[in-house]
């Protein structure tokens, strides 16, 4: 997998924070950082908005407008998982 450098800026008391925490885990900032994203990251997948959305990119505007208002009017308890199937192979 190709490796991509990303820039970006962040107030001088989190970066202070940052290196004090990847010093005492004898770590490097960017390992830090990229740990730190990545588990971010794995988080929000697993948000129901982002499960019921990450398809949508390959439906039409309208359809995708259609699917978010959809979801944007259910409650929390519309997302509750109602039954689970398990399908062994």
């Amino acid at each position: 997998m190709a490796t991509k450098a990303l820039n970006f800026k962040m107030d001088e008391s989190d970066i202070q924070d940052m290196k004090e925490v990847a010093g005492v885990f004898n770590m490097s900032v960017t390992d830090l950082v990229k740990t730190a994203v990545k588990n971010y990251v794995d988080e929000l997948k697993k948000d129901p908005f982002y499960r019921l959305t990450a398809n949508a990119k390959d439906a039409s505007a309208e359809e995708r407008e259609e699917v978010l208002a959809e979801i944007e009017g259910m409650s929390d308890e519309d997302l509750q998982i109602a039954s689970v199937k398990r399908f062994t192979f």
